[in-house]
């Protein structure tokens, strides 16, 4: 069982930067795949960038190409997403999830195949 927590959203301004940070209780999160996924109000929930369980392996949706970066920190048992260049559509709660897998190198961008979730983050964007 894995239990994910996630901090560092907020309030900022159009270009600005936020780091979210996931951690993970449990003694497995080495061997899950990580993803953040976004969801603003009467939309779908959306992938935003994957990292696989050894962290040299990632996926990024189109919209977060070149302005997130996705990175991992095993011993801290936390991933991490940097965004940098904001934008207001990037307004939205962000959520972590985690999956057991026994490749190293998978990354995964369905909402669907992530077993566990953090209970979100809200970031907001003004111009």
């Amino acid at each position: 069982q894995v239990q994910l927590v996630e901090s560092g959203g907020g309030l900022v301004q159009a270009g600005d930067s936020l780091r979210l940070s996931c951690t993970a209780s449990g003694s497995t999160f080495s061997r899950t795949a990580g993803g953040w996924f976004r969801q603003a109000p009467g939309k779908e929930r959306e992938f935003v960038a994957g990292i696989s369980r050894s962290g040299e392996t990632t996926a990024y949706a189109e919209s977060s190409l070149g302005r997130f970066t996705i990175f991992r920190d095993n011993a801290k048992n936390t991933v991490y997403l940097q965004m940098n260049s904001l934008k207001p559509e990037d307004t939205a709660a962000y959520y972590c999830a985690a999956v057991t897998t026994l490749f190293s190198s998978s990354v995964y961008d369905k909402a669907a195949t992530y077993a566990y979730w953090g209970q979100g983050t809200q970031v907001t964007v003004s111009l």
